[in-house]
């Protein structure tokens, strides 16, 4: 059972992609506004990544397993994220005129989708094994990824929208992104509860990793394309807000 409830937790999560999908497709938001989200979105990502993912990573495995499975997930992030860029999927969270459409370069819509879904998994999979330890989510990891993923939604399909993709296709990528967010916490919590400690910990930071590589890589850089006079202010907000939401959970 509680297998179901860290799934329906991470759909709830993956919900936000959808719902800024929405917000960027049918409003029409200052560019200014939505990178302003976008920062506050990458802030509430690293003070979640800090105080809980990489703490909890630590006190499950100390710093060996912690430190191979960060450096991992970064590596592994980065790897993909390269590849996919050449495919046509670099700018997949920008809201201006950089995505590429499909006559542009044929299979970008594919790589973006696949870059989206890139992006997603390894948040969605640290609700599953945030449960591991007593069964309860950690809310403040849920909020932060709620948070980031609504500008992540929003400002994607901005740009999506820009390149000439069709509401079928940019709908039917953020529904399916949010489904597999639900799968993937899922197995969060059934596949990695049957491992050691140590495999867990490794877990967790390669999701931490690979969150803040995807963070520099193209959520803070959409943000302060548009709005850097107060991105950089924008990003400590969303910081302290999940830190204060931390200190209130614990």
């Amino acid at each position: 059972m509680t297998s179901i409830w860290a799934g329906l937790w991470g759909l709830l999560a993956g919900s936000a992609l959808l719902l800024g999908a929405a917000l960027g497709y049918w409003a029409r938001l200052p560019q200014r506004l939505i990178a302003a989200v976008m920062a506050f979105g990458s802030g509430t990502l690293i003070s979640a990544l800090s105080f809980e993912l990489m703490n909890e990573a630590y006190k499950r495995g100390g710093f060996d397993s912690t430190s191979i499975g960060f450096l991992a997930g970064a590596a592994a992030y980065t790897a993909a994220n390269f590849l996919l860029a050449r495919h046509g999927a670099k700018h997949r969270k920008r809201s201006g005129q950089q995505q590429l459409s499909e006559s542009d370069d044929p299979g970008s819509g594919m790589a973006i989708a696949v870059g989206a879904l890139l992006d997603g998994i390894p948040e969605s999979v640290v609700i599953g094994t945030t449960m591991l330890a007593g069964g309860a989510v950690s809310w403040v990891a849920v909020v932060a990824i709620f948070l980031s993923n609504l500008p992540e939604g929003l400002s994607s399909s901005v740009g999506m929208k820009k390149a000439g993709r069709s509401a079928a296709y940019i709908f039917g990528v953020w529904t399916a992104i949010a489904v597999i967010s639900g799968i993937a916490a899922w197995a969060g919590y059934a596949i990695f509860g049957h491992f050691s400690a140590d495999i867990i910990a490794a877990t967790t930071a390669v999701a931490a990793g690979a969150i803040l590589s995807m963070l520099a890589d193209t959520m803070i850089p959409e943000a302060f394309e548009t709005a850097h006079d107060f991105a950089g202010l924008v990003t400590v907000i969303g910081f302290l807000v999940a830190f204060v939401l931390s200190k209130l959970g614990g």
